[in-house]
């Protein structure tokens, strides 16, 4: 395989200064480069790291090979805050999906749009969790989010506005509690610092000594984040 055979997007952004590359979760890539950048620039940046796209082409295909395929059948299992909890369809529920007794409650008569049902308990879960969460969290930091959203991001966990808005994938809530946290914590420190400058990694460093030990999680595990 060459460079011309992958699919490259390529993004400018006044927010950069520096063209990175990077592998996203569905194993495309993604180039991000300064709006000053011309394309021969851009293109010989891509070139020069060549080896470095390949190579984590490849662990991405590595990692790759722990995704899970799941169905909405008895005894599938289920992500929830970094815990698997396994289904059971039931008759007349009360609400279409619940987790009791350590195990999902999906009522049989949603079965038909259960993949709705199931990101749209995500959806408002990870919301409360993430409110819950930045309480403790926004104590750290001067500056504040001006509104939460939880979104269907792509191949982003979260991300942050230029209005200070931060915006939350609702499969965020399928990770441990620490791990939310990091991606959190992540989002906040883009409010100060929004490129991945080495101001944003030392401030990242200050909030979160272990951040890597969380950053490591997801890209271990966050193939198995689906449904």
């Amino acid at each position: 395989m060459k460079l011309e055979d992958l699919e490259i997007s390529i993004e400018k952004t006044d927010r950069r200064k520096t063209v990175s590359i990077f592998i996203e979760r569905d194993g495309s890539v993604k180039v991000l480069a300064p709006v000053t950048a011309s394309d021969e620039k851009v293109e010989a940046a891509i070139k020069s790291k060549e080896y470095q796209i390949f190579s984590k082409i490849a662990k991405w295909k590595e990692l790759n090979q722990g995704k899970v395929n799941r169905d909405f059948v008895n005894g599938q299992s289920f992500l929830y805050l970094g815990r698997n909890y396994r289904l059971k369809l039931i008759e007349n529920q009360d609400v279409p999906l619940k987790i009791s007794g350590g195990f999902f409650h999906l009522d049989k008569k949603y079965l038909a749009k259960a993949d709705k049902v199931f990101k749209d308990f995500y959806r408002e879960k990870a919301l409360t969790k993430i409110q819950e969460r930045l309480k403790l969290i926004e104590e750290k930091f001067t500056n504040k989010p001006k509104a939460i959203k939880v979104l269907e991001l792509q191949n982003r966990w979260a991300s942050w506005t230029p209005k200070n808005g931060l915006n939350f994938h609702w499969k965020c809530i399928m990770a441990p509690v620490s791990v939310l946290d990091y991606i959190i914590i992540h989002e906040m420190v883009h409010l100060k610092h929004p490129n991945h400058s080495t101001e944003f990694w030392n401030e990242l460093d200050k909030k979160m000594p272990d951040f890597r030990e969380h950053e490591n999680w997801l890209k271990r595990n966050g193939v198995k984040m689906s449904l």
